[in-house]
């Protein structure tokens, strides 16, 4: 490509030479100051954009807070120059690479990694303070002077081409270098020096591991949509200390993260003295200019493990491509930000979320809403010196007292049951006396006592008569049986093992049958809540609010799985 008409014109202080880089923000040229000798590197906006007002009243804005930050891991900007035709940023020149160039080729160990982090966080709290984002912090953006200090460059320029936002085609081609950005920033929110963090970790992530937070093999917006519904994978073989740092900055919610990049990289130094023993910073061989408290930091760690050893590990090579697409590669095709892609693929997981919380909230009211006794017809039994037409109390450890009128002798049956699903049932054999009555005393099994919570229905049977009905409640505490603390304990399982299909879903595990594995799951967690919140409000059990509770449980469960998988299609697709 050769020099563009006009740039030697436009700075005639400078010798310009050729091209020497670019990217999704503009193309830079080689140069030297003639007085003064000094070799620079010469970026030009992208010319798609010099015709815009907006754009060059945010370039100039931009360019005059760039030239004011002075830190020793910020690319000094020397000049910037506005012409008809360009907006130009002289900065400083570096000559030693980037880091992307060293991770994909000799490769980097951890400590240097971890130093290298150390300086891009330092320069980043700097531009922050000043009032400047990068987001476009990557490896390709992070340089090196040929004594080996690192430096960020390119701050602000993204600011300056979209005003923040991603941008991207119809097709879903997306401008600059979809890896790093934030969740945020993918869905054009409004940005914090959070977004910078976010995309800070993800560079450390991936020096640490060779390999990135998120499935990169399906596109650009699938990645995008990746940071925004699911959480990143865990970081592989990386110890405790570091592996926390790092996946703290990088929670989707911004408020998670760091507060600062300053705060990130206190706890980084200090999780790396404390994986890679003393003298590790040294070891790196990356210059790094510490803030005070940083090095507190790691002074502090030494002292609390004097006698840690020291580990040196080996490099890490880079071995994946991260093409950055410039403006360039879309003339002649409409860009617009990218959250009106994103909103745009998949299912939207509203409409199941939304009917999976009625359904919860049916199921909460199903058993406050069922009668306390159900309707029985009237009997002349007398249980415990009580008249069965009504509710019966008795104490299930003790003795029954049955008495009523029967015509000879006869098998008396009496059984417990809650919601037609027997509990226990006691045979007897009676005689009546002279006017037919009887009194008898029944010995309940043991499980009745254990089984039978709140109120449950008892039914007793003389012979061929009919059943007598009435509703009995139990002297136990609810807690101390099935019904109340076994229901709920079948309740908490079937919970757990709901959110343990979500769970899976949310870390991007394929199950297309989780929606049907959640049915039955919902169901035994529908019947269990309905029977636990009915013993302990001593609520007689029926058969159609139990089938009702366990509907709607098995509706909110499908329900709340089905919105996870159409969340992580998503973020997928």
């Amino acid at each position: 490509m050769s020099t563009p008409a006009g740039l030697t014109s436009a700075l005639p202080q400078y010798e310009v030479g050729g091209k020497i880089g670019s990217g999704g923000m503009g193309v830079v040229f080689a140069g030297v100051h003639r007085s003064l000798g000094r070799a620079v590197a010469i970026k030009v906006l992208p010319s798609d954009l010099v015709t815009d007002p907006s754009v060059n009243a945010r370039f100039d804005r931009e360019a005059r807070v760039l030239a004011s930050l002075d830190h020793p891991h910020i690319v000094p900007v020397y000049d910037y120059v506005q012409t008809g035709s360009d907006n130009l940023l002289v900065m400083e020149r570096l000559d030693g690479g980037t880091v992307y160039d060293r991770f994909r080729g000799p490769g980097l160990t951890g400590e240097q990694s971890c130093a290298i982090t150390l300086a891009m966080l330092g320069g980043l709290h700097a531009a922050h303070k000043a009032g400047v984002l990068h987001l476009d912090v990557k490896p390709k953006n992070l340089l090196f002077t040929t004594a080996g200090v690192m430096k960020v460059a390119d701050f602000g320029i993204a600011q300056v081409v979209s005003e923040g936002a991603t941008l991207v085609t119809h097709a879903g081609e997306v401008l600059g270098t979809p890896a790093y950005i934030a969740p945020e920033q993918a869905m054009g929110n409004s940005l914090t020096p959070a977004a910078d963090i976010y995309s800070a970790g993800t560079v450390l992530y991936e020096l640490l591991c060779g390999e990135l937070p998120y499935d990169r093999s399906r596109g650009a917006v699938s990645m995008m949509r990746q940071r925004i519904f699911s959480d990143p994978a865990p970081i592989p073989r990386v110890p405790a200390p570091l592996s926390t740092v790092v996946m703290r900055s990088l929670a989707r919610d911004p408020q998670h993260r760091y507060r600062d990049a300053e705060t990130f990289a206190t706890d980084l130094s200090s999780a790396a003295t404390a994986v890679y023993g003393a003298g590790w910073l040294e070891r790196s061989s990356v210059p790094v200019h510490l803030a005070p408290r940083i090095s507190g930091a790691i002074s502090q760690q030494l002292s609390r493990q004097p006698d840690a050893p020291t580990i040196i590990t080996p490099p890490i090579r880079g071995t994946t491509i991260d093409p950055t697409r410039t403006l360039g590669d879309f003339r002649g095709k409409e860009l617009r930000p990218a959250s009106e892609l994103i909103a745009q693929r998949g299912p939207a997981p509203l409409w199941p979320a939304l009917i999976a919380t009625v359904a919860l909230v049916a199921l909460v009211l199903f058993p406050f809403l069922s009668p306390t006794t159900l309707n029985h017809p009237a009997s002349a039994l007398v249980v415990n010196g009580q008249v069965a037409d009504k509710t019966v109390q008795v104490d299930l450890s003790k003795q029954i007292t049955v008495s009523g009128r029967a015509a000879g002798a006869v098998e008396l049956q009496f059984e417990l049951r809650a919601a037609g699903v027997l509990l226990g049932r006691i045979r007897k054999g009676i005689a009546p006396g002279p006017e037919g009555t009887f009194e008898t005393s029944l010995k309940p099994d043991p499980l009745m006592r254990w089984l039978a919570g709140g109120a449950v229905t008892a039914e007793v049977k003389i012979g061929d008569n009919l059943a007598e009905q009435f509703t009995l409640q139990s002297a136990s505490h609810p807690m101390a049986t099935v019904m109340g603390a076994g229901s709920l304990l079948l309740s908490l399982f079937a919970l757990a093992n709901i959110e343990a299909q979500m769970r899976a879903l949310r870390r991007g595990h394929r199950r297309p049958a989780a929606p049907y594995v959640a049915l039955p799951l919902g169901f035994m967690f529908g019947l269990t809540v309905w029977l636990f919140l009915t013993s302990i409000t001593t609520r007689e059990p029926s058969l159609g609010y139990a089938l009702g509770s366990a509907a709607a449980g098995a509706i909110a469960a499908a329900g709340f799985v089905l919105a996870t998988a159409w969340s992580a299609r998503r973020a997928r697709s």
